[in-house]
């Protein structure tokens, strides 16, 4: 950090201290109680709505707006966590308007769906405001489970598993429990530390203990654990971050985007955060636009996204892209970094324009150069240090049915678990049914 702070064009405390707070409130604020009745209003509570299907975790959507129309929000809020106990949390971080929003048939007829998302949080953060947690934890099994993760599908996971009656220990190599949603996430998504408030939230459930500090090859073998365990869920993410593959992007403040967030989102003061005037974000994604807005809300004077390929190939989806153009970030699309020139530390990057060929994407041979003080890479990430024994699919664990993995005892979901989408919400999803899974088997199913 003190180093970056030396660094011509990296310096920090960039803005006035107010604009600090003024710049990371919340994205959408909550609905008020009248609020929420009319956007509660506008659903048509559809038979067979096609919300549902586009929810990965299959909320009854109608059901609980139907029930905040009725002044039943709590009732709302526990139709929601009986699928997806991370719903505050989705409410805030999820695409919706490619998933159930986009699915509205107020979409379709009007252009403007039911705001689906905010009505999800208006919901469950009342509950969760009384300190209330819905549901309680099942008889004793006598059956142990280790979940190694503590992120969205290691949470979904052992929250499942402790309603069955299982005794549930769940490690996770950070400091903090919450994976993405703790280190991830743009900071003005989920401010006032919601991600630790759910965590805690969650865990009132019973028949969970937390081990920090321990994660695969860290204290922890998977040959240990399905020893002393009855079943093994691994939900550790996707450490590793992909190469650039140009020339010179090991100079110093080339970084991993990740990283970046996950800095800032621990940060009890902003304004000592250093950024740099020209920032050049390379990727296409959630990661890459949220890396690239908040340097920008820190006070960067030029950030630059830059992707290989169309627009219509970003997996950002065009609400976060838009997001980005009108916070002041500039989006190029096909180009890819083919070096990053300097004298120790970046001073350029250097692109080359790219074109869907016939043969996928191909370099057309004209290049130009970004001016940068610092780069962050979010050009997505790789499993790394595959657990010995897991076979695996591409560059992430093979899984059947709900997360089985070839090992007998050994389940795992989320982002390192083949077949997703990288996704929140989806990672709930598969942590929820593989502890489901686990249950019928433990319990001879």
């Amino acid at each position: 950090m003190a180093n970056s702070q030396m660094t011509p064009g990296i310096v920090a405390g960039r803005l006035p201290a107010t604009a600090y707070s003024d710049n990371f409130d919340d994205l959408h604020p909550p609905y008020d109680g009248h609020e929420a009745h009319v956007a509660a209003d506008r659903c048509y509570f559809c038979y067979d709505a096609p919300c549902v299907t586009a929810c990965p975790t299959s909320i009854d959507i109608p059901l609980f707006i139907r029930q905040i129309a009725t002044d039943m929000p709590e009732a709302a809020a526990k139709t929601i966590f009986e699928q997806n106990i991370l719903g505050g949390m989705c409410a805030r971080v999820c695409p919706t308007e490619t998933l159930c929003e986009e699915a509205c048939v107020r979409e379709a007829a009007e252009g403007k769906p039911v705001e689906i998302g905010r009505l999800q949080r208006h919901a469950t953060d009342t509950l969760m405001a009384r300190g209330i947690h819905p549901f309680e934890r099942g008889a004793p099994t006598g059956k142990r489970v280790a979940v190694v993760g503590a992120g969205p599908a290691g949470l979904s996971c052992a929250h499942r598993l402790a309603m069955k009656g299982h005794d549930v220990v769940l490690f996770d190599a950070r400091p903090k429990a919450g994976g993405l949603n703790e280190f991830g996430i743009a900071s003005y998504k989920t401010p006032g530390g919601f991600a630790q408030a759910e965590v805690d939230w969650l865990l009132k459930i019973g028949g969970i203990t937390v081990e920090l500090g321990a994660a695969l090859g860290q204290g922890l073998s998977l040959d240990e654990l399905t020893g002393q365990y009855d079943a093994v869920f691994l939900g550790i993410g996707l450490a590793g971050v992909n190469a650039l593959r140009a020339e010179g992007e090991e100079k110093e403040n080339v970084r991993d985007a990740v990283d970046f967030i996950s800095e800032l989102r621990q940060a009890s003061d902003l304004s000592t955060l250093p950024i740099g005037r020209n920032v050049v974000v390379i990727g296409g994604g959630m990661t890459a636009v949220d890396a690239a807005v908040q340097a920008k809300l820190l006070g960067a004077e030029n950030v630059t996204m830059a992707y290989r390929r169309g627009r219509d190939r970003m997996s950002a989806s065009e609400f976060e892209q838009d997001l980005a153009a009108q916070k002041g970030v500039r989006i190029i699309h096909h180009a890819q970094p083919v070096a990053v020139h300097g004298n120790g530390a970046v001073r350029e990057v250097e692109f080359e324009y790219t074109t869907d060929g016939p043969n996928g994407l191909e370099p057309t041979g004209e290049t130009f150069r970004i001016p940068a003080d610092q780069v962050f890479k979010a050009i997505g990430q790789r499993l790394e240090g595959a657990p010995e024994g897991i076979t695996l699919e591409g560059s992430k664990i093979a899984v059947t049915g709900a997360g089985r993995t070839i090992l007998a005892k050994v389940w795992a979901g989320g982002d390192c678990a083949a077949g997703g989408d990288d996704l929140t919400v989806t990672a709930v999803a598969e942590g929820r049914d593989a502890a489901e899974d686990i249950h019928t088997v433990l319990m001879g199913g």
